[in-house]
């Protein structure tokens, strides 16, 4: 049987999964000790407005075998040029065959070293700190784990620019970083403090329509925050303390319930 390694969907190939990795950044804070959560905080620029929000560090999973996919489900297609190129997990398949493709990310994403799926956050968390501070992170300045796996099951239209607006079945490896370097906690906190939202959005708009930086918050009042909301107010994006917050931030909080996310271990 021939395989389809194209991009975009057909009418057969019509439903998106998004399989990525969700990491829950802490450190605590360098004067008072309290857990504080470090979020990355992203402008982007759509249609001549730059739009702000923070989210979890993490990104796509890497497909590292693909003959794996075509042996369980035949022919896929990528959603874009880049994620074809990357070989990342973002991909249109048949609606039917969902949940084979759920099971087997649930089983390989739960494997330390899986030679088929990347279970790894350290690639992403290299870039996206690379992304938002200008370092380059060392193994030897965190420690991880990983602590979960979240499903979203019912389809819900994505913001990637790649793939804007299609409906997009979802599943995160939940991480937790641990910051222990102190001169990558000061970097953390002088980022958050010296850049503010106008800045960043000057940035979005005077360079490559997209711009990042850090966002960090105090971790108890944040889980506090979603504790006080209905279960439906924290199935979409939030404000706190004037940041929009993504949907996926309670993904990664311990103790929250998300009606539209199942937890697994």
């Amino acid at each position: 049987m021939k395989h389809n390694l194209g991009i975009g969907a057909t009418d057969e190939l019509s439903l998106r999964v998004s399989v990525a990795t969700l990491v829950r950044v802490v450190f605590k804070h360098p004067s008072h000790g309290e857990w504080m959560l470090a979020l990355e905080r992203k402008a982007t620029l759509r249609e001549n407005k730059v739009e702000v929000k923070s989210q979890p560090f993490g990104g796509a999973v890497r497909i590292l075998d693909l003959d794996a996919i075509h042996n369980l489900i035949g022919d896929f297609h990528f959603d874009s040029q880049r994620s074809r190129s990357e070989q990342d997990f973002r991909i249109f398949i048949r609606p039917s065959d969902w949940s084979t493709v759920r099971e087997f990310c649930i089983q390989h994403l739960s494997h330390d070293d899986d030679p088929i799926l990347e279970t790894d956050p350290t690639r992403e968390l290299v870039e996206e700190f690379a992304d938002a501070l200008e370092i380059n992170l060392k193994p030897e300045q965190y420690i991880y784990k990983s602590v979960g796996t979240v499903v979203e099951d019912e389809a819900t239209p994505t913001e990637n620019i790649h793939a804007e607006g299609i409906p997009t079945v979802r599943v995160f490896r939940i991480f937790e970083a641990m910051i222990s370097d102190s001169s990558l906690i000061h970097t953390i906190m002088e980022n958050n403090a010296s850049i503010s939202h106008e800045n960043l959005c000057a940035l979005a708009l005077n360079g490559k329509g997209r711009a990042n930086a850090t966002l960090a918050l105090p971790l108890k009042q944040l889980t506090d925050h979603y504790l006080t909301m209905s279960l439906n107010e924290r199935n979409v994006p939030i404000l706190f303390e004037e940041n929009r917050l993504d949907e996926t931030v309670p993904a990664i909080l311990e103790g929250i319930a998300i009606p539209k996310y199942q937890r697994l271990n």
